[in-house]
């Protein structure tokens, strides 16, 4: 699995490759975005190919030391939550593979995150970030439609056909 990181995020991150790395696997690679909510550190990410986009809330340094295993640990909850098949959960897992990070990020993907991070502010404004439920927050950011060079898709409805693909 690779993860395109911001350069806010990328310096907080051990290992992060300068170079444009390439990722081949069956469902793609994702970007994240270090954004701050109450004064703590969150990361918001956002898979390249679907939009399908996950939140963690609430990091602290050791957290962001093992970012990969938060990551792979969430979106296979969120796909659990959208009842996807156990067999398939353990096609995915073997699918996603090591989590490599680097600085390579695509303007288009950025825009779906930004977006992503405005709608992710009204979603919590009345709760307190460590109050969130990332599998709750994560629902509702994918039930949205989202547009993509002109095309709109379902996030959801995108990453469930990928997931079935593999």
């Amino acid at each position: 699995m690779l993860i395109h990181c911001t350069r806010k995020l990328a310096v907080k991150l051990p290992d992060v490759s300068a170079a444009p790395l390439a990722d081949a696997r069956p469902l793609g690679s994702w970007h994240a975005n270090l954004v701050h909510y109450d004064r703590r550190q969150c990361v918001l990410f956002c898979h390249d190919g679907s939009r399908y986009c996950l939140f963690l809330p609430g990091l602290v340094k050791a957290d962001l030391a093992r970012l990969g295993r938060l990551h792979r640990d969430l979106f296979l909850a969120s796909l659990l939550a959208l009842n996807v098949p156990q067999a398939s959960l353990k096609r995915v897992i073997l699918v996603l593979g090591p989590v490599r990070f680097d600085r390579h990020t695509d303007r288009s993907v950025l825009g779906s995150l930004r977006t992503a991070n405005l709608d992710l502010s009204w979603l919590i404004d009345d709760v307190h970030v460590l109050d969130c439920n990332p599998l709750a927050v994560a629902q509702k950011l994918n039930e949205r439609p989202t547009s993509v060079r002109g095309h709109w898709l379902h996030p959801a409805q995108q990453m469930l056909e990928r997931v079935r693909a593999v």
